[in-house]
């Protein structure tokens, strides 16, 4: 994206010999170039509240999914050891 917005602005550059129009649209292309990346940022989570996506969040699906997993080997032995089988290979 860059080396098109630098490329147009010299184009725009090199029309602008003959007329200024020319430089004042690269200069603008450049402005909205550089103005438009920067957002404002986030708005900062509200204070006591943990964020969404904590540690501790990403603990407990963790430690679901291990549960579900020998829950599975459990009930299902022979399904389990052929899954590994194949896993392994």
């Amino acid at each position: 994206m860059s080396v098109l917005i630098v490329a147009a602005t010299l184009t725009l550059a090199v029309l602008g010999i003959g007329n200024h129009l020319w430089w004042l649209a690269a200069v603008a292309l450049l402005c909205l170039y550089l103005k438009g990346g920067r957002g404002s940022p986030p708005p900062p989570p509200p204070p006591g509240a943990p964020p969404p996506d904590s540690y501790r969040a990403y603990r407990d699906r963790r430690d679901q999914q291990a549960r579900w997993e020998r829950r599975y080997r459990r009930e299902r032995p022979h399904e389990a050891r052929r899954q590994q089988r194949e896993k392994s290979r």
